[in-house]
């Protein structure tokens, strides 16, 4: 028996959370008036999506490069909160404070300092251009969801 490398382990990991969010999704009930684009579609295509990329990283054949043989010392050489494991738990807790804050900050402030605050901290360093950026992205998708679509999203502290 051959033994699985970490993104087979991974891979598999997604699918089972795939597989659950796939039968959460199922359970969402239609809704009674008939629509070309009913509310269970989009988490239906996300869960299918997440099963197919999961299957995609368990078949990938990993490469000789990906596999380090020593720990690179310029990694090592940097600071604790740059190395890259740490980059993904401050990503995980800025996402989680993202969660706690959308409700009583609103979507367009804690979407805005969500994307700004990553991507400075993953070293983007045009700060007028991210911000712009950034926050155009969020007001379009803003305005597309609550006048378009009519989907709540929270105000906060913003008066729209």
């Amino acid at each position: 028996m051959t033994r699985l490398n970490t993104n087979q382990i991974l891979a598999l990991i997604l699918a089972l959370v795939a597989l659950a969010y796939l039968a959460m999704a199922w359970q969402i009930p239609a809704f009674p008036l008939p629509r070309p684009i009913d509310s269970e579609l989009f988490p239906k295509v996300l869960g299918l999506s997440l099963l197919g990329l999961s299957v995609a990283l368990f078949l990938e054949k990993p490469k000789a490069q990906d596999i380090p043989d020593q720990l690179d010392p310029e990694e090592q050489a940097k600071p604790l909160w740059m190395r890259p494991w740490s980059r993904v738990v401050i990503t995980a807790i800025a996402i989680a404070a993202y969660a706690l804050l959308l409700v009583p900050v609103g979507f367009v402030l804690a979407s805005t300092l969500l994307g700004v605050g990553l991507s400075a901290y993953y070293g983007y360093r045009r700060h007028g251009v991210n911000v712009a950026v950034i926050l155009g992205v969020v007001l379009a998708l803003y305005l597309t969801m609550t006048r378009i679509m009519d989907v709540y999203l929270p105000t906060g502290v913003l008066p729209f």
